[in-house]
Parts: structure tokens; C-alpha cells; sequence
């Protein structure tokens, strides 16, 4: 299942939108782009030999390791990988599912969630929202 990059790009920026107000104000130095596959230098860096491994990449300084020095630094980068989302998903809206818990897991590592963490808030991402 393919869609075409805008499309793709949408749905990102729709997913980042839906985040919770509170959520997106604490969103701060990190750059979240779209790439097919990931680089040979990410492969090499992650220790991966395949580029169809991964949905997402986190890169950079995560909010909680951040100190009183932090500053003049290149924004973090969350990439989306748009060929891995769309050679596991069945239909387009897997394919919008998939992405929301990538872009959920990739924003947890920015927050300083490790693996697990991660994992536990992409699922949560899942979830019927509540109005309480």
C-alpha cells in the first residue's frame, strides 16, 4: 500500500496537531521529516544492516538529559520512514494508525522515555481518548 508524499506529510503534521496543547508547548528544538529509507550512515550508527528495519529514528539530546549548557545546537530529528510504514500496512488507514504510534514512539525518546517507555506510550497512543 503506497500513498503520495503530501498525503503522507498530512497525516505527520495532523498527528503532531492532535497531540494534547500541553504536549506540543513542551515540543521544543526538534525537527520531524519524512524520509523513505534510513541512511547508511543511520544503519551504521543504530549497528542495522537493513533499511526496511525501522518505521522511525529519534536523534538527538532528549529533554531530560539537557542541562544549563544546552544551547546553539542543532534541533533533534524525529525522521518517519515512508516506505517501512507503507510496505507493512494493509490499507491507507493502517498506514494513518501506523504513523501515529511511530510519531508517538519517536516523540517518547525525545521526552527521555527509553525503549520501553517508548513501546508503552505508542500503545497508549492507541487508545480511545477519554474527556476527563
Amino acid at each position: 500500500m503506497s500513498i503520495d508524499r503530501n498525503n503522507f506529510e498530512n497525516i505527520v503534521n495532523k498527528t503532531i496537531l492532535d497531540l494534547p496543547k500541553k504536549i506540543r508547548a513542551l515540543l521544543e528544538n526538534v525537527e520531524i521529516v519524512i524520509e523513505d529509507y534510513p541512511s547508511e550512515y543511520q544503519l551504521k550508527k543504530l549497528n542495522k544492516t537493513s533499511k526496511y528495519c525501522l518505521l522511525g529514528l529519534y536523534e538527538g539530546v532528549p529533554k531530560t538529559k539537557r542541562g544549563a549548557h544546552y544551547a546553539n545546537v542543532l534541533p533533534d530529528k524525529i525522521t518517519i520512514f515512508q516506505k517501512n510504514i507503507e510496505r507493512i500496512a494493509q490499507n491507507s488507514n493502517e498506514i494513518e494508525k501506523i504513523i501515529r504510534r511511530t510519531v508517538y514512539h519517536e516523540l517518547a525518546h525525545h521526552f527521555g522515555f527509553d525503549e520501553k517507555g517508548a513501546r508503552k506510550i505508542e500503545r497508549n497512543s492507541c487508545k480511545p481518548k477519554t474527556n476527563n
